[in-house]
C-alpha cells in the first residue's frame, strides 16, 4: 500500500518470515492464496475427526469442582454454560467452538500485518495455529484460555487502530474533526472493554493496560481496568469465588513460565518465589519498553506477542493456550542478511510444533534446556530478540546471501538437529513383522550365495572370537557413523560454506533415499537371523524369542537394514573429501573409511554385503537429486531482480497528532 507521501509499504513473508518483496509481487498468486486456505480446511477437518473419533465421554475433559488455583471466576463463568450441554453433544461443540476461535485468531493476527499481506497471511496463521501442541490440546480440555487471547489480541488491534488513525494499517485517511475523535472514541471503549475481559479471564494480561499507559494513551487504561475489575467481580459472585481446576502439578512442563522451570530445577518456598518475582518484573518491564517502542514503529501484532510472552513467563501457572502468544511473534523481522532471516519463524514453529527432544539431544545436562523450550522462546520475545525497525533499510531489503555465503549457524544446527530426529522417528516407525523381515534376509542371503559374495558368517566368526577385535569394531559401528560426518559438515561450514551448502543437501537427500529403502524393505540384519550362527559381537548370542540386544536397537528399528546408511555416509565423507580436501594423500586415504566400515558392519553382523551395495546406491541417488536441486537454486538467483533495493527507506510518517488520550 501507499501512504501520503507516495511512501511504497513493502510486503514480506508469512507472518513475517522475513523474505521482502516489493509492491508488484506483494506475495503468492490467487492460485497460492486458494491452495494456502485448501491446506487450512484439510488441517481443520483433520483436527476435527481427531476430536470426535474420541469415544463420547473422553471428547472433552470438564475441570471437577472445586477452588484450585489456575483460572480466575470470570473464566469458570465462561465455561460454566458447557455443563448445560448434554454429554453426548459437549465434545462436538466445544472441538468446533474452538475451531471458530481459531479461525478469529488467525483472521485477527493476519489484521495486524500490512494490508498486502493478509489475503496470504490469514490461511498461514490458521495452519500454523492447527499444528502447533498448545492448540492441538486445548480441543479436548476446557478451558478458555484461546478466548483470552482472543479478546485480548482483538482489543489491543481495536486500541492500536483507534490510536495510529487508519493510515498505518492499510485505511485510506486519517481519523479527523469531531466525527473522526468520536469514531477513535468508540474503538478506545471497544478496545479497552475487550481488553478488560482478557485480564479477568487471565489476570496478567493487565500487562496491556501498562503498554497503554506507556504509550500516553491514559483513557484507554483505565477502561481496560474498569472492565477487568467489573468482569472479575461479576465472575466472583456468580462462581461464588471459584476457579477453573488446574488438573496438573505447577511443576509440570505444561507449565512454562518462569514459576514452572524454577520448581522444575528445585527451586520451591520462600526463596523460589522471590526469586520468581524478581524475575517477572524484570521480564515486564524490559518488555513493556520493547513493546511501546514497536507500537510506536507501526508493528501492532509484534507488540502484542512480546506482551503476550511476559505474561506467559510472569504467570505463576500458566496454561498452554499462552504459549499461543509466541506464534505472533513471527511477525517481527530478525537478521541482516536472506541467510539468517528464516531463523527465527523456524526455531518458533518447530518449537510450538515438537517436542522439546526433538529440538535439544536427550542428555541428562541438557534436559533444562529441552522441558523449557516455549518459556526459552517467549523470554527471547519478551526481552532479547532485535526484531528490525520498520524505518531500516533491512526491513525489505536484507543484504542478499548468495549460494557461496556463509549459512546461519543456528538455524544449521538446528536444522540437523530436527533432521535427525525425523530420521530416527521414522526409521523406528518403518518396521515390519517379524516373518516379513526374516524371510527377506533369506532372500539376500540366497541372492548372495548365487553370486558367491556370501562372506558375512566367516568374517562375523572371526571377529567374535578375537576379543578384542570385537570390541574396537563395536566402539568404531556405535561413534563414527555420527562424529566423521558431523566433523566434515563442521569444516566445511568454517572453512568452504559453498561446498557446505550442496555436501549438506546431497547427505540430507541420501538419508531420505535410505528411509525409503527401511520402509518399503525390512530387512534382519545378520545377527537377529534365527538358526544362522550369526553372533551379536556387542550383546553376544541371543535368544531371538527374548531377544537381550542392548539399549540403542531396543528404542530404534532392528529391522531397518537396507540400505546400510553406515556404509552410504562414510562413502559420502570419502567423496567430500575427495573434492574438498587440500592434500592428495587425504583424499585417497578418505576412501579407506568406508571400505573399513564395509567390514565393521559384516564382521559385527549388522548388515549384509547387499547391504553395502544399498548404502553406495543411494549416495548416488542422493548425489543425482542435490545436483537436480542445485542447478534449479544457480537458475533462481540467476534471475534478475525486481527493481535495486534503495539505499535507504524514508521512515513512513505515522498520524499521532489530534487524537484523544
Amino acid at each position: 500500500m501507499t501512504d501520503r507521501a507516495g511512501t511504497a509499504e513493502t510486503s514480506g513473508t508469512a507472518a513475517g518470515a522475513g523474505v521482502a518483496t516489493d509492491e508488484g509481487r506483494g506475495g503468492p498468486g490467487a492460485w497460492s492464496v486458494w491452495c494456502l486456505w485448501l491446506l487450512a480446511g484439510l488441517l481443520a477437518a483433520r483436527q476435527a475427526a481427531e476430536a470426535l473419533r474420541l469415544p463420547v465421554d473422553e471428547r472433552l475433559a470438564l475441570p471437577p469442582e472445586g477452588h484450585i488455583l489456575g483460572g480466575s471466576p470470570f473464566a469458570a463463568l465462561l465455561i460454566e454454560p458447557l455443563t448445560a450441554v448434554p454429554t453426548a453433544q459437549v465434545g462436538a461443540v466445544w472441538a468446533f467452538g474452538t475451531l471458530l476461535a481459531l479461525v478469529a485468531l488467525g483472521v485477527l493476527a493476519a489484521r495486524g500485518l500490512p494490508e498486502a499481506q493478509r489475503a496470504w497471511a490469514t490461511p498461514v496463521a490458521i495452519s500454523l495455529l492447527l499444528i502447533v501442541l498448545p492448540v492441538r490440546d486445548t480441543f479436548t480440555l476446557a478451558r478458555p484460555g484461546l478466548l483470552a487471547v482472543l479478546f485480548a489480541l482483538a482489543g489491543w488491534l481495536l486500541a492500536a487502530r483507534a490510536y495510529e488513525g487508519a493510515r498505518a494499517y492499510g485505511g485510506a485517511r486519517a481519523y479527523e474533526g469531531a466525527r473522526g475523535r468520536r469514531a477513535v472514541g468508540g474503538r478506545q471503549v471497544a478496545g479497552g472493554v475487550a481488553l478488560g475481559l482478557a485480564a479477568a479471564t487471565q489476570p496478567t494480561l493487565l500487562l496491556f493496560a501498562a503498554l497503554l499507559w506507556l504509550m500516553g494513551r491514559r483513557g484507554g487504561a483505565f477502561t481496560m481496568v474498569g472492565a477487568f475489575a467489573a468482569a472479575y467481580a461479576l465472575g466472583w459472585a456468580a462462581t461464588r469465588g471459584g476457579g477453573v481446576a488446574w488438573e496438573a502439578a505447577p511443576d509440570a512442563l505444561s507449565n512454562q513460565s518462569l514459576h514452572g522451570a524454577l520448581l522444575r530445577l528445585g527451586l520451591e518456598g520462600p526463596g523460589g518465589t522471590a526469586l520468581f518475582v524478581a524475575l517477572a518484573v524484570a521480564v515486564c518491564a524490559l518488555a513493556l519498553r520493547r513493546a511501546t517502542r514497536y507500537a510506536a514503529d507501526g508493528q501492532p501484532l509484534l507488540a502484542a506477542a512480546i506482551i503476550g510472552c511476559a505474561a506467559l513467563a510472569a504467570t505463576p501457572e500458566a496454561w498452554q493456550h499462552q504459549q499461543v502468544w509466541i506464534l505472533f511473534a513471527l511477525a517481527g523481522r530478525a537478521g541482516r542478511r536472506t541467510a539468517d532471516r528464516p531463523m527465527w519463524p523456524v526455531f518458533v514453529v518447530l518449537a510450538l510444533a515438537l517436542e522439546g527432544t526433538a529440538l535439544v539431544p536427550r542428555l541428562e545436562s541438557l534436559a533444562v534446556i529441552g522441558e523449557n523450550i516455549p518459556l526459552i522462546a517467549a523470554l527471547l520475545t519478551a526481552c532479547a530478540m532485535r526484531f528490525l525497525s520498520r524505518d531500516s533499510a533491512l526491513w525489505s531489503h536484507p543484504v542478499r546471501a548468495g549460494l557461496a555465503s556463509r549459512p546461519n549457524l543456528l538455524l544449521e544446527l538446528l536444522l540437523i538437529r530436527v533432521g535427525y530426529w525425523a530420521y530416527s522417528w521414522v526409521r523406528s516407525y518403518a518396521r515390519g513383522d517379524r516373518e516379513t523381515a526374516e524371510a527377506h534376509g533369506h532372500q539376500i542371503l540366497d541372492i548372495q550365495r548365487f553370486l558367491h559374495i556370501d562372506i558375512e558368517h566367516g568374517l562375523n566368526q572371526l571377529v567374535a572370537e578375537t576379543r578384542w577385535l570385537a570390541d574396537a569394531m563395536d566402539l568404531y559401528y556405535a561413534t563414527f557413523h555420527f562424529a566423521v560426518p558431523l566433523t566434515i559438515l563442521g569444516w566445511l561450514l568454517i572453512r568452504h560454506p559453498a561446498d557446505y551448502r550442496w555436501a549438506r543437501r546431497w547427505l540430507a537427500l541420501t538419508t531420505l533415499f535410505g528411509l525409503v529403502g527401511f520402509w518399503l524393505y525390512p530387512l534382519a540384519p545378520p545377527r537377529l537371523m534365527p538358526g544362522l550362527g550369526y553372533i551379536d559381537t556387542a550383546n553376544g548370542p541371543q535368544d531371538l524369542n527374548d531377544p537381550r540386544y542392548g539399549a540403542l536397537t531396543g528404542i530404534t528399528n532392528p529391522y531397518a537394514a537396507m540400505p546400510s546408511l553406515h556404509v552410504g555416509w562414510s562413502l559420502w565423507c570419502a567423496l567430500v573429501l575427495w573434492r574438498t580436501a587440500p592434500y592428495r594423500w587425504l583424499r585417497w586415504a578418505g576412501f579407506a573409511y568406508p571400505l573399513l566400515t564395509t567390514v565393521v558392519i559384516m564382521g559385527t553382523a549388522n548388515h549384509y554385503l547387499l547391504d553395502a551395495a544399498g548404502g553406495a546406491a543411494v549416495v548416488a541417488a542422493g548425489w543425482a537429486a542435490s545436483m537436480a536441486v542445485h542447478r534449479a537454486l544457480t537458475t533462481m538467483s540467476a534471475l534478475p531482480a525486481h527493481a535495486p533495493a534503495p539505499a535507504h527507506k524514508p521512515p513512513t510518517p505515522r498520524p499521532t497528532a489530534g487524537l484523544p488520550s
